[in-house]
């Protein structure tokens, strides 16, 4: 099979790695992946936003399947340009894909389908949005309502930071279009974990939970970013919740796109607050998490390949999906300063160091070669994942990891892993 896999991060490094064992890839090509999807593929020079060259590509080289690993090409429909010529892709069509690319559209789903969530208004004043801060009072969630790379999620302790979100967001226009409107949630209190799923349209499967950790410094504080490391099995989503998960938000989800009309065939990423063994949806995204896809994919035991296969050809049900029984945990390595205000060009050394060692794998994200170096090239520069049979473990070896690799300024948190400990 030829295979196309679309993006450039850490998210897209973990696919192609996982891709790359299946014996059935004859051609892996990558847009426009970057020094890390290299080793297991051929990347390619043009953008992931590029959508006519892409189809063009894909057309010359008979790809198979074309898998999407980014919220944005998805948002802009690329699914259903390849479609329109016959190409497979893993990966929602734009309708769908409203899903994430529309946080007023999925919040004003869940209410109509009943799927547990948080009390919210949408707005598209910002005075508006202003008087109901005021009614409602702090703490209260300001969010983007469009796509914002992870980043258009306030969580607001006091009305004044809420007000100053909302005029960062609608005003000040940070996040461009996806500005326009805001959603204001109520806030909820809990445990975050994240479940990832197939979906074929007609059957959804839950993956292994997951948990990430998107403030910037230790103990959860500062400010939300793409996310600075993950763990998985979650122990937090215990079988009672997985259970009551399944029936209460997956299922529901499922019928919910049906009612809607919504054929919906990839990744269904599940945001979930929980709190006295009962979960909420924070947020739905339509693709892998990052850095959740760097935990969750190296603990798969079935071929990635054979799982897409029967997404596109709607026979989910008829596959078994196995798992290691094994821990997973990434920590991520960012440029100083980020999500605010970060350089790059800084030399990265000790890759190969780390990567070395048993059950580690270094997972490249905001990098690039300039010569023979490897340079900083992002926010988040990569993630050290380790595998192992306790959290004890593969929070030692992965900071292990992490102590060989060095660039100039670097960040990363020091406590991941710390809640699954204390389970």
């Amino acid at each position: 099979m030829n295979i196309l896999l679309i993006g450039s991060g850490g998210r897209e490094n973990a696919l192609a790695w996982k891709l790359a064992q299946s014996s059935r890839v004859k051609e892996l090509y990558i847009a426009a992946g970057n020094p890390g999807t290299a080793e297991y593929g051929e990347n390619l020079e043009f953008d992931e936003s590029n959508q006519e060259a892409l189809l063009e590509f894909a057309l010359k080289e008979k790809i198979d399947i074309t898998v999407v690993g980014p919220e944005a090409p998805l948002a802009a429909g690329i699914v259903d340009l390849f479609e329109e010529h016959d190409l497979k892709v893993f990966g929602p069509k734009k309708a769908a894909a409203q899903l994430e690319s529309s946080k007023a559209f999925s919040k004003k789903l869940m209410e109509k389908y009943s799927i547990p969530t948080a009390e919210y208004r949408s707005f598209t004043s910002a005075d508006e949005a202003k008087a109901y801060i005021k009614e409602k009072g702090a703490p209260i969630v300001v969010k983007a309502s469009g796509l914002a790379a992870g980043k258009g999620v306030i969580v607001a302790q006091t009305e004044a930071e809420a007000v100053k979100a909302v005029e960062t967001i609608m005003l000040n226009d940070k996040f461009g279009e996806a500005g326009e409107k805001v959603v204001i949630e109520e806030f909820l209190e809990g445990e975050e974990a994240t479940i990832l799923a197939f979906c074929d349209g007609k059957t959804v499967v839950p993956m292994i939970p997951s948990q990430d950790h998107k403030p910037a410094y230790d103990g959860g504080k500062g400010p939300n970013t793409g996310g600075m490391g993950a763990y998985a099995p979650a122990p937090v989503v215990t079988e009672e919740i997985m259970e009551d998960f399944k029936k209460e938000i997956m299922e529901p989800t499922l019928k919910a796109l049906q009612s809607e009309g919504l054929d919906f065939k990839g990744i269904i990423y599940f945001g979930l607050m929980i709190k006295n063994s009962r979960a909420k949806v924070l947020e739905y995204n339509v693709r892998f998490g990052d850095p959740e896809a760097q935990v969750v994919l190296p603990l798969l035991e079935t071929d990635l390949v054979d799982i897409m296969e029967s997404v596109l050809k709607e026979d989910l049900d008829k596959i078994e999906i196995k798992w290691k029984d094994k821990k997973a945990l990434c920590v991520v390595m960012a440029s100083g300063g980020y999500p605010v205000n970060y350089e790059k060009g800084k030399e990265i050394t000790g890759i190969k160091e780390a990567a070395a060692a048993q059950d580690i794998i270094v997972f490249q994200a905001g990098t690039r070669l300039e010569g023979n170096k490897l340079l900083t090239d992002g926010g988040r520069v990569l993630a050290v994942t380790a595998l192992g049979d306790s959290f004890q473990e593969v929070i030692d070896k992965a900071y292990q990891g992490v102590e060989k690799i060095h660039f100039e300024d670097f960040q990363i948190r020091k406590d991941i892993g710390h809640k699954a400990l204390k389970k």
